[in-house]
């Protein structure tokens, strides 16, 4: 049933976006111009694999968002940001970004006709999200500084006559991602039992709970999920239950210290019974790896947190709060992806990954095959 509902919800999906399908659950009107990009409707993976290492009947779906228009699930919610914003008159919008804000934000900014400006930590984006935001045409301001102090001089920059600021703290992004938890509840015909997912400046948490809770209380859906989220070791302000003030991880999507959302994603976990837990870098990279080549689905580092996690739970030094031991049987889990892998190459292509030297001879190709077996 739920794979039926899956393909059929793709197809709608195909011609139109989350404002059009969920309009009913959004704060847009008649009078609201909207921007898209037909984002949305990506589709929730079953993954066979993670689902045999969870084991006791349980099954492992992936929210895989890196196939919305820019290439993360930031596209949800810009689309409502930046629609609002255009209503409102603004002619500039601005955010601070590790990456894929400033992406979904000049793209979106392109689609409507109006000037973007993204602010940035220097040297520390992914190329292929700053190449992203070089060619959607916004202007980008590289500041000597992390995300936290990017974030500090947006907030600055909001009492600007037409500026509007399309970070998290504009309560209409939240409100456009929380459609990602409507979506897994039509795809899957209920909410799942558990739901895992990367931590960085926590809107998304915020969102995924905001969207549980609404379709919940419509009877959409017969139970909650217990929210698992997950920080990077060295940037894992809420874990740690302190401000990060030199943040420090390889994942760079989720490198901040001081998240926009803090407090209403603590909430979110309070509120769920699930809880807030840590992954190295290590454990990131190895479940990133695992995905690609177990699964065939490719995410960014920041992404791959949420596998990381959910193995981590599963192994004999399982998370101090994990809340798996006391899953019921056959439960329905889901884990949210939130970029593509070619966000970021530079984790992969590294002096270990070379290609295989040999002749050009049919010997010499059999020969590498052989060994590869």
């Amino acid at each position: 049933m739920g794979s039926l509902m899956n393909d059929s919800l793709s197809a709608m999906g195909a011609s139109i976006g989350v404002i059009e399908r969920y309009r009913e659950y959004l704060p847009v009107s008649d009078r609201t111009p909207i921007i898209s990009l037909l984002e949305g409707s990506t589709p929730l993976i079953p993954s066979p694999r993670l689902s045999s290492i969870v084991g006791r009947g349980c099954r492992v779906y992936l929210k895989y968002e890196g196939l919305n228009p820019t290439g993360s699930f930031k596209d949800r919610g810009m689309t409502v940001a930046v629609s609002k914003a255009v209503e409102a008159g603004a002619n500039f919008i601005v955010c601070a970004s590790t990456g894929n804000t400033s992406a979904s934000a000049a793209a979106y900014a392109a689609r409507s006709g109006i000037r973007c400006a993204v602010l940035l930590p220097a040297g520390k984006i992914a190329m292929g999200k700053l190449a992203q935001a070089f060619v959607y045409g916004a202007v980008v301001i590289g500041l000597e500084s992390n995300f936290d102090q990017c974030l500090q001089l947006v907030r600055d920059l909001s009492t600007e006559p037409g500026i509007a600021v399309v970070n998290s703290i504009n309560p209409y992004r939240l409100e456009g991602q929380k459609t990602a938890a409507f979506e897994i509840v039509d795809a899957l015909g209920d909410a799942p039992h558990l739901h895992l997912l990367p931590v960085g400046n926590a809107g998304n948490t915020t969102a995924y709970w905001k969207g549980y809770v609404q379709y919940y209380g419509l009877k959409r859906a017969t139970r909650l999920p217990r929210m698992l989220g997950f920080q990077a070791a060295g940037a894992a302000p809420i874990y740690y239950d302190r401000v990060i003030e030199h943040p420090e991880t390889a994942a760079s999507a989720i490198r901040i210290g001081n998240p926009a959302s803090w407090q209403q994603a603590k909430r979110a976990f309070q509120e769920s019974g699930g809880a807030i837990e840590i992954v190295s870098d290590e454990e990131i990279f190895a479940a990133q790896s695992w995905l690609a080549s177990h699964e065939g689905v490719f995410v960014e580092p920041a992404s791959a947190s949420s596998i990381a996690g959910l193995m981590k739970c599963c192994s004999q030094t399982a998370c101090t709060q994990c809340p798996l031991p006391s899953i019921p049987d056959n439960a329905t889990i889901v884990c949210t992806l939130t970029g593509h892998g070619l966000k970021d190459v530079a984790s992969v292509l590294n002096d270990r990954v070379k290609p295989v030297s040999a002749r050009p001879d049919k010997a010499a190709i059999m020969s590498v095959l052989e060994r590869a077996r």
